[in-house]
This record gives C-alpha cells, sequence and structure tokens, in this order.
C-alpha cells in the first residue's frame, strides 16, 4: 500500500486506525514520519478518567533515543503506560517502577536489582531450555496447534513463575489476569458491557494478593527463588513494602508475558511469510540466531509506546513542547524509521547493525528483562526450528484490540508430526 493512498492517521482511533491490517498501519506511520513526525492528537477516550489536553506522538528514530536519554526533561512519573491519567486506584497496582522518576526510580531498581544477581539469572539457563523443550513436546506429534495458548505463551509464563516461586497450580490463573490486565479494550477478555475499572482493579487486587501472601510466605521462610531475595533486600536501611512487591510482581509478570508471547508469535508470522529468511536461519543456526531475535523484536514492536510527560518548555525534533504535554514515544513506528533500517518494512535475520528500541529506548527505563527475553526467544526458536522446522501459519492472526501491545491472541500452525529432540 503506497502512503499517498492513505489519509493522514488518527492515532487515537483503536477501532480504525489500531484495528486496521498492519501494512495500513505502516504506511500512517511512514506518512507522518514524512510530513508531520511530531503530530497532536486528542486523546481516545477512556471509561476511567475525563477526556485530557490530547498527546504527541513521536514518529522518529532519533526522536524516540533523545527522549528516552532525558528522563529529567521526559518524566515517567505522572504514567507511562496510558495515555489517560490514572486514578490511584489503577497506579497502586500497574507500572511500578516504570511510572517513577528519580530519586525513587533509582531507589526501587537498586533494591529490585538484588533480586536478579548474576548467579540466579545464570541459573535461569537450564530451566529456559527444560521449559522449551517440554513445551514443544507437548505438541510436537500433533501436526498442529494454537501457537500462542500452546507455544509462545506458556515459555515466558513458567519462566516468570518457576523465577518468583509461584506454584504451577496457579499459572493458569496468573495467565487469565494478566490477559485482562493488558486486553482491557478486547472483548474476549473484557466483555462488552463490563465494567473495564472494576475488571482493572479486579484483575491487579488477585494478583496483588497472591504476591504479598507468598512474599510474606517467604519472609518467614526464605527459599531461593527471587521472592524470598526480593523480600529480604535491604538497601541503604530499605525495604520494599508489601505494597512495592506486589506492584513490581505485576509490572514483572506482565511485561515479562507479553513481550516475549508476542514476539515468538509474530516471529513464527515472519517466518512465514519471509519463507528465504527461514532458510537462512536454518542454514546457520549458531551464527543467525542472535541477529534474528532482534530483528523478530524490532519488527514486532510488541510494547507499541510508552508516555512521558514534559517537565518543562522544549523542543524536540524542531517541534515546541509545552510544560506538561504528554508525549508518546511510538516504538512500533520507530522501529521502521527508513533514516536507520534499510528496508524498514522487510523481515531481514541477518539485519546489522539494528539500533531498534524494542525493549525501550536507551536510559533508566531500558528493559530490566531484556536479556532474558532474548534468552527466551532465541531457545524456544532453537527448539522449534531443530524439532518442527516446516512450522508455519495457516490462518489468519487473531489480533489484540490494543493501541498498546501489538499482540496475537490466537494463531493456527501447522507442521510435520513427530520431531525427535
Amino acid at each position: 500500500m503506497s502512503e499517498s493512498s492513505v489519509s493522514p492517521p488518527d492515532l487515537a482511533d483503536l477501532s480504525g486506525f489500531w484495528g486496521a491490517p498492519i501494512a495500513e498501519r505502516t504506511a500512517g506511520f511512514a506518512r507522518l514520519r514524512r510530513e508531520d513526525p511530531i503530530p497532536f492528537f486528542p486523546e481516545p477516550t477512556v471509561p476511567w478518567a475525563p477526556p485530557g489536553p490530547g498527546f504527541h506522538a513521536l514518529t522518529r528514530l532519533d526522536d524516540v533515543v533523545e527522549a528516552s536519554r532525558n528522563p529529567q526533561l521526559f518524566t515517567s512519573g505522572s504514567g507511562s503506560t496510558s495515555i489517560a491519567d490514572q486514578p490511584e486506584a489503577l497506579r497502586e497496582f500497574f507500572g511500578s517502577m516504570i511510572n517513577m522518576d528519580d530519586p525513587r526510580h533509582a531507589r526501587m531498581r537498586r533494591i529490585v536489582s538484588r533480586g536478579f544477581t548474576p548467579r540466579r539469572l545464570a541459573g535461569l539457563v537450564e530451566g529456559v531450555q527444560a521449559a522449551a523443550t517440554r513445551i514443544v513436546d507437548d505438541v510436537v506429534e500433533r501436526g498442529g496447534c494454537d501457537a500462542v495458548t500452546e507455544i509462545a505463551a506458556r515459555l515466558p509464563l513458567k519462566v516468570v513463575c518457576d523465577l518468583m516461586g509461584i506454584p504451577e497450580s496457579q499459572h493458569g490463573f496468573v495467565f487469565d489476569r494478566t490477559n485482562v490486565v493488558l486486553g482491557a479494550q478486547d472483548p474476549e477478555y473484557v466483555p462488552e458491557g463490563t465494567d473495564v475499572l472494576t475488571a482493572l482493579l479486579t484483575a491487579g487486587g488477585e494478583l496483588a494478593g497472591l504476591m504479598k501472601e507468598l512474599g510474606a510466605a517467604r519472609a518467614a521462610d526464605p527459599t531461593d527463588d527471587v521472592t524470598s531475595a526480593l523480600v529480604n533486600a535491604e538497601v541503604d536501611g530499605e525495604r520494599l513494602t508489601p505494597d512495592e512487591l506486589a506492584s513490581f510482581f505485576i509490572l514483572l509478570v506482565v511485561a515479562g508475558n507479553e513481550t516475549t508471547r508476542n514476539a515468538i508469535s509474530w516471529g513464527l508470522t515472519y517466518l512465514t511469510d519471509f519463507p528465504e529468511q527461514r532458510a537462512a536461519w536454518l542454514a546457520d543456526l549458531d551464527g543467525v540466531t542472535p541477529t534474528a531475535v532482534d530483528e523478530i523484536v524490532r519488527l514486532a514492536s510488541p510494547v507499541i509506546f510508552m508516555r512521558r510527560t514534559l517537565a518543562r518548555d522544549a523542543v524536540l525534533g524542531g517541534t515546541e513542547l509545552a510544560a506538561g504535554a504528554k508525549v508518546l514515544l511510538f516504538y512500533w513506528a520507530a522501529n521502521r524509521d527508513p533514516a536507520h533500517f534499510a528496508d524498514p518494512d522487510a523481515f531481514d535475520v541477518r539485519r546489522s547493525p539494528n539500533p531498534h528500541v524494542g525493549f525501550g529506548g536507551p536510559g533508566p527505563h531500558f528493559c530490566l528483562g531484556a536479556h532474558l527475553a532474548r534468552r527466551e526467544i532465541s531457545v524456544m526458536f532453537r527448539e522449534l526450528l531443530t524439532r518442527i522446522p516446516d512450522v508455519h501459519v495457516d490462518g489468519e492472526p487473531e489480533r489484540l484490540r490494543s493501541m498498546f501491545i501489538n499482540g496475537i491472541k490466537h494463531l493456527p500452525v501447522s507442521f510435520t508430526p513427530g520431531g525427535s529432540r
């Protein structure tokens, strides 16, 4: 689809622009980058807040990177994951450190880092491999499955829950509640007519309750999981409160699940759409996997944007921004900026350099779990490509209704059954 055939996009139109085919979204952002790279839009309506003042959209990589590197000017404390200002009840559960500025953000990150030591992260490697092997074991003889619910979603869910010490009997509970948190605008997860705010608060409250109960148990009887490390970590005489622990868990389980889950799902789609890239990856699995994983994250951009709020008047990319203005860093658009990516809409498993912002831009809010996410994606695709190398999508991806998460809810795939370990 040519850019000239596309009307200027309305980034506040959830059903129209964000529900349109990906090609239309791509063309719409390309037109903005060319004609109006920092446009202004009214805010979409939400059931939990009155209409806000509107937002500026960053569509070029250079602007997204500059904003990310300047957190004192482009602040996060007023909210990062929602265009609308969230009521206090929602902020209690959702966001954790990504909705903080220094010094609160630095304090939180220092304490949390005590739970993610190199020794503990190194111990995850074997667990990730074992989980991926078991997941493929469960589908390999069937010749087809829903790749989201039976492959892509299972790996990060198990890794994060095992990391925190959540028993396997509770994994389905965590999966269902995180679907509500990030799928609140999708009728599959929050049916039409349901009070969205109540659904969000209920899901957040249930996840918080699970972690508070586990945190209390680990404070009394520590084990070797991250929850034990976090409830007992002390930095400069400070510990996480039960509410902070619960909020961090919600961030970890939601972000940890969604990014990896959707990267794997979109990766399977790209391997189907670009068979020559599948062949190139299979021909050099060890050499190509690192660049292929980053290319999947770039093209998929599972987190579409993050919001920042201007601390004072500023000029960015030639555009004047007023103090208090809301600015959305559209990673999805920045990752297709032709100024930095040759043939940006193509899937190239050997792409290098690849300065994508799929894990956020440089600065203090760069994804804490980027290394783990890369590991999970690498291990899962190695397992799939060595055991069922002809796995391919055989139906339309069923996309999540969202302008925040570039999600796939269901993805039918087929393959020759019987791949050995």
